[in-house]
């Protein structure tokens, strides 16, 4: 699968990903700085699902309307790497085929698919 991970979500996610043999975009390593209407328009324009812990971007597709080829918005308690790789590990195995086109919000214990 092809994943844009945001700046915030870390470059340990990207890396843990790219063993897993994903194609990965690393905001943190290749575009640091990048501003959020950038970040989702080059996940849409490049056919990439973001990976992210920023709620901002639920505000973007929801209230603003903007394209996306889907979303993992990561709500976790525990903020570290190995939480994220561990929460990401288990949708992988159990929801890939249903991630493209969707805004998914997962925590540690739950995974949710949002209405359009």
């Amino acid at each position: 699968m092809r994943f844009l991970i945001d700046e915030c979500t870390g470059p340990a996610i990207a890396e843990w990903l790219r063993e897993q043999k994903h194609e990965v975009c690393s905001v943190y390593d290749e575009a640091r700085g990048l501003d959020d209407d950038a970040i989702i328009q080059k996940a849409f324009m490049e056919n990439w699902i973001l990976i992210t812990n920023d709620k901002d971007f639920g505000e973007k597709i929801y209230r603003e309307g903007q394209p996306h080829r889907g979303v993992i918005l990561l709500r976790l308690d525990d903020e570290r790497a190995t939480t994220k790789i561990e929460v990401l590990r288990r949708l992988l195995r159990n929801y890939a085929e249903r991630l493209p086109d969707q805004f998914v919000v997962v925590t540690e214990a739950k995974v949710r698919f949002a209405r359009r």
